[in-house]
């Protein structure tokens, strides 16, 4: 079920009705509400997949129960281990069994040897790497007596299958997300109100800024070699921002929809392309994976503690197995490198935690050395998304050398200019809105608030006709964060 489908607009408001007028006198009716929810939100794909979601509940839960009893430290890590391998071995069969077995035979055909192992055609369970990652992270903190494990298996499994956030994140903590299964809920009204705002703008970003962009970044990058350079270029600046407005889109509508039912979740992004260096790209960017990256991986790899070629080390570790996360393709690994290498420099001469604080506190625009900054940082991220678009390394490699070729400086010509002219002055409007409110959770948080109703409520009634008629020109295309 996608969050910006008919199906979802009327899946909510049922669910949002029995929860707080029908079950909101008894907590584990809430939560077997939700829960009972989440499976038909996710089942809605394929309903054999919730068999798989099940399982790996039942076994983080009988997991976690076990290890809450057992005092020996070799049977502790064998337990930890039994969920790492269950985990992590469903993750890998069902997103990188055909990635290994082809690059198997690829290795062997270069030296002149022909093998031909069977590949199968494997479905990709939709969401399958952020529910392991939030599950793995219940199993690890128990491990580090960090937490306690549940006693109540219909407040785990909610927790492992909440619906808004179950397919594309944010990846929640079991410390944080896992005990408000077990607190009372009641219905806010401020919270909820501030859930529909963020809703709002989500949908704003996946419908409007995110589709609007989306039919001409696919357009460019596959007839790439039909293009002028300039026209590459202006291609991967709308991807760039199809991917921002679609994934950050997900988490707004997300993080508003538990709001709604009385929920806090983490926050995934923080004005990313306003950043001035690329490691505040990366504290702002899909900020729930790279916490986990760096409290599961970077830090019991030693961190920044050991020596120059440990810091080097770990950077290349956590930014390539990102890259994989992501997808079973080179392409992906090479973007996670490339943002490795990006990054390399300001690790090494001890830059990296130079841009902590807001961007142009306090005033209305940046300083001339500030918006340098962040124009280059952004020119840099533009380039290693081409990479994350592309169809595999030689499709990117040649569309990069398309954009620094003679004609990056003619005219952008493709078909329905008028219909991208429009983009981009949605974009542009966007960024406005999110460099106003930068300092804010999200861009329209406190937007308006103090302005008289009629005015306010202008404002929200243009965003949603806005919405709507974007919305007629295109078929509730899917997330893209839901193929990872």
């Amino acid at each position: 079920m996608l969050l910006n489908s008919l199906d979802f607009a009327i899946f909510l408001p049922i669910v949002f009705i029995l929860y707080w007028f029908v079950v909101n006198k008894n907590l584990k009716n809430q939560n077997s509400l939700l829960l009972v929810a989440s499976y038909v939100f996710y089942g809605w794909w394929d309903w054999r997949f919730l068999f798989l979601i099940f399982f790996s509940t039942v076994v983080d839960f009988l997991v976690g129960k076990r290890m809450k009893d057992e005092n020996n430290e070799t049977r502790r890590k064998f337990l930890l281990g039994v969920s790492l391998a269950i985990n992590l071995g469903l993750l890998g069969f069902f997103k990188y069994y055909n990635f290994f077995i082809d690059n198997f035979i690829k290795a062997f055909s270069f030296f002149g040897s022909e093998i031909h192992p069977n590949t199968l055609n494997v479905i990709l369970p939709v969401g399958i790497s952020f529910y392991t990652f939030q599950t793995l992270s219940y199993s690890i903190d128990i491990y580090r007596r960090k937490l306690e494990p549940a006693s109540d298996f219909i407040s785990f499994s909610t927790f492992v299958s909440f619906f808004p956030q179950l397919v594309a994140g944010p990846i929640e903590r079991a410390t944080h997300l896992l005990p408000q299964f077990y607190k009372k809920r009641e219905f806010n009204y401020h919270l909820a109100v501030d859930g529909m705002r963020q809703i709002l703008w989500g949908l704003f970003k996946k419908i409007v800024i995110a589709d609007g962009c989306a039919q001409y970044a696919n357009l460019i990058f596959n007839n790439s070699s039909d293009y002028s350079g300039s026209t590459l270029l202006l291609g991967a600046i709308f991807f760039t921002f199809q991917i921002y407005g679609d994934f950050s889109g997900y988490s707004d509508i997300a993080i508003g929809t538990s709001r709604l039912f009385g929920f806090d979740l983490m926050r995934n992004f923080n004005y990313p392309y306003f950043s001035r260096d690329i490691a505040e790209f990366w504290r702002r960017w899909h900020i729930s994976l790279s916490t986990w990256f760096r409290d599961y991986l970077y830090i019991p790899l030693g961190g920044s503690k050991g020596g120059i070629w440990m810091k080097v080390r770990n950077t290349f570790i956590i930014f390539i197995v990102s890259g994989f996360w992501h997808g079973a393709n080179w392409t992906f690994i090479v973007w996670g490198l490339l943002n490795a290498i990006y990054f390399l420099p300001l690790l090494l001469t001890n830059n990296n935690r130079n841009n902590l604080g807001p961007i142009a506190e306090g005033r209305y625009l940046p300083g001339f050395k500030e918006f340098i900054s962040i124009m280059v940082t952004f020119g840099l991220t533009v380039i290693a998304w081409i990479f994350f678009r592309a169809r595999d390394l030689h499709h990117a490699f040649d569309y990069i050398a398309g954009i620094f070729s003679q004609s990056l400086f003619q005219v952008p010509v493709f078909s329905n200019r008028l219909g991208a002219a429009q983009v981009i002055t949605f974009i542009i409007i966007f960024l406005g809105f999110e460099w106003i409110g930068r300092d804010q959770q999200f861009a329209i948080a406190n937007l308006g608030l103090k302005w008289k109703r009629p005015v306010r409520y202008t404002m929200y009634y243009t965003l949603i006709i806005i919405i709507m008629y974007n919305s007629l020109g295109n078929s509730n295309q899917e997330f893209i964060y839901f193929q990872f």
